[in-house]
């Protein structure tokens, strides 16, 4: 199950588990739309592909709540 990371690693904007604009490689770093566009949809970290973070609402989220820890070291 995903983390669902808070913000985006390279700019720090909130990246809320319940709206959709997050992209994530397959180790979940993560970023915003704007950074995962700027970057050419690829990490910087691990140079994996960025893809469309899926949601989570409601029950699941209230079950399975998202991560609190911030990866922004701006």
């Amino acid at each position: 199950m995903p983390e669902m990371r808070p913000d985006c690693e390279r700019c720090g904007t909130d990246t809320p588990a319940d709206l959709p604009g997050a992209f994530i490689c397959s180790f979940e770093c993560t970023f915003c739309a704007d950074c995962a566009d700027a970057l050419d949809d690829a990490c910087p970290n691990c140079g994996g592909e960025l893809t469309d973070r899926p949601t989570r609402h409601g029950e699941a989220l209230a079950k399975h709540p998202a991560s609190t820890e911030r990866r922004f070291k701006g």
